[in-house]
């Protein structure tokens, strides 16, 4: 049959990939992070006070003296090709690329700032892809994590007349691929320190406490990431949780606390980790390796070192690759 002239293209079948972080400022500078924390601190999911509450709060006094401060901390990890995170999704983004053959096209987007979810999903609608994993770079689920990503693809495809068939790639907290890579990651990083430590803190983002009681599964999560990891090493690993916002109760025990506590214990030498983290950022950069660091030395510690995410490294590509074609089974033959 022939087409009528006036007919949009047909593009032939296309298999999107859409991988997700959680977002960075376009730059280390006030402004920059002004915008950013207002998308990220106004997601319900994010801070759950109801939002004629909150906002006065966030516009009238969050927004006007953290900028400035989170500004500074974001130009101590700056680099050459911007923001760690962005750099490194965008990296783990090329390393996939060619991995499941011409079909997949692979993109990155970040849930709050650019490039973002609803731009890269109408950017692989555009371009033929009919079929989309959206792959959540968050190990373990936290409705503010994941739940807030699925959400955000909701509200993009209400704005598309012909939608695609969407997978979504689930947490995987305690699948072997990514233990194996975790555990790989830590002997690795062990083997380049000249100290043998006396202890391994796993640090995880920490969340207010009402959420485990209001049935987020984060919490037993961690805790049990923790725990295979343990089994993996052959050695204990000690679950935290850091980045604590506000005065509300969150997870415990808390990283800066375990930190401080350390020494007087007798625990001088000290290695952390941040299985929850996909790319290393401000909270694993700035918070953990420079402010942990000193918080540590400070209280007494002699030796101190913080292990790099799995961002784009063999291991860690490996393993993404390994689930996203568990994923993508029956969408790619070759997956």
């Amino acid at each position: 049959m022939t087409m009528p002239l006036d007919h949009p293209p047909v593009r032939s079948r296309r298999i999107g990939l859409l991988l997700v972080n959680l977002g960075t400022p376009e730059a280390p500078e006030p402004k920059a992070v002004r915008r950013y924390l207002a998308q990220f601190l106004s997601d319900p999911r994010v801070v759950e006070i109801p939002q004629i509450f909150w906002q006065p709060i966030l516009r009238g006094i969050i927004l006007n003296v953290r900028p400035k401060k989170s500004a500074h901390a974001y130009r101590q990890i700056w680099t050459d090709k911007g923001s760690p995170l962005a750099a490194i999704t965008r990296a783990q983004g090329e390393a996939l690329a060619d991995c499941f053959g011409g079909d997949v096209e692979v993109r990155y987007a970040m849930r709050y700032g650019r490039p973002s979810i609803d731009e890269q999903l109408v950017a692989l609608r555009t371009a033929g892809c009919d079929h989309i994993l959206v792959a959540p770079l968050y190990p373990q689920y936290c409705a503010a994590t994941t739940a807030t990503v699925i959400d955000a693809v909701g509200d993009s495809l209400k704005g598309m007349r012909w939608q695609p068939a969407i997978r979504t790639l689930p947490p995987y907290h305690d699948d072997p691929a990514y233990i194996e890579a975790l555990a790989q990651s830590v002997r690795e990083g062990l083997a380049t320190i000249d100290f043998e430590p006396h202890i391994i803190l796993a640090s995880f983002h920490g969340m207010p406490a009402r959420t485990l009681a209001l049935g987020d599964p984060y919490h037993c999560q961690c805790l049990k990431t923790s725990r295979l990891l343990s089994e993996a090493l052959g050695r204990p690993v000690e679950t935290s949780f850091q980045s604590r916002f506000g005065r509300a109760k969150w997870l415990e025990p808390y990283t800066e606390s375990r930190l401080a506590e350390f020494p007087g214990k007798g625990v001088r030498n000290a290695v952390v980790i941040a299985p929850g983290f996909s790319a290393d950022c401000l909270e694993t950069l700035e918070e953990i390796a420079i402010r942990g660091r000193e918080l540590f030395l400070r209280s007494g510690g002699e030796n101190f070192a913080y292990l790099p995410c799995l961002n784009d490294s063999p291991a860690g590509i490996a393993m993404l690759r390994k689930l996203l074609a568990r994923e993508l089974a029956g969408w790619v033959a070759a997956a």
